[in-house]
């Protein structure tokens, strides 16, 4: 259980963090900067949520959810030490990613195929789920980088990378199951 009985430490003055083993880092740090992104995508999703009803509204809180999960697994390193821990950390799981598959395959079956790229916009949830697609693609960019320096949980990558689809899609059924999606006219103003 989390307790925040207080909520400033002056811990960070300094400008380092704790990562979830208690390590400290610079808050500029990739992993920081990977898992903070994640946090803003959020954030994001957060507004998004204000314009969303019935079953996409559920589908959002639980992405949510999943978000401060992979938070959870990006801010503690070394997972080759889990084994070892009193407590394991969270980890995004596979199931997790699978779900956000389920959903899209039951979303797009509503829809009917692209016959053009599509612009951001329709409706304001719509136009909140692009903006969130492209943070998600930032989280996944960040994350990836991260790979370079750093071992992170693959699950979280592949995450990132089918919520990026996920938003794309849940766009569409928020405009009228794609029939008000706003189209891209290549050239449409030479």
């Amino acid at each position: 259980m989390v307790v925040l009985n207080k909520i400033y430490t002056r811990t960070g003055d300094a400008g380092e963090t704790a990562l979830g083993d208690g390590s400290r880092v610079a808050k500029h740090s990739q992993r920081v900067t990977a898992y903070g992104t994640v946090d803003e995508l959020n954030a994001t999703l957060g507004v998004a949520r204000l314009h969303a009803e019935g079953e996409m509204a559920d589908q959002i809180a639980m992405v949510q959810n999943d978000l401060f999960d992979l938070g959870a697994d990006l801010c503690t390193p070394n997972m080759e030490m889990d084994g070892n821990r009193e407590y394991p950390p969270l980890r995004i799981a596979d199931a997790q990613v699978e779900r956000l598959e389920a959903e899209i395959d039951a979303m797009n079956a509503k829809l009917d195929p692209l016959r053009s790229f599509i612009l951001p916009g329709g409706s304001a949830l719509a136009a909140h789920l692009h903006i969130c697609r492209t943070v998600c693609r930032r989280a996944e960019r960040l994350s990836v980088e991260l790979v370079g320096v750093e071992s992170i949980n693959p699950a979280g990558v592949k995450y990132l990378n089918r919520l990026s689809d996920w938003f794309f899609v849940a766009g569409r059924i928020a405009n009228n199951n794609g029939k008000d999606d706003v189209l891209w006219v290549p050239g449409a103003n030479r």
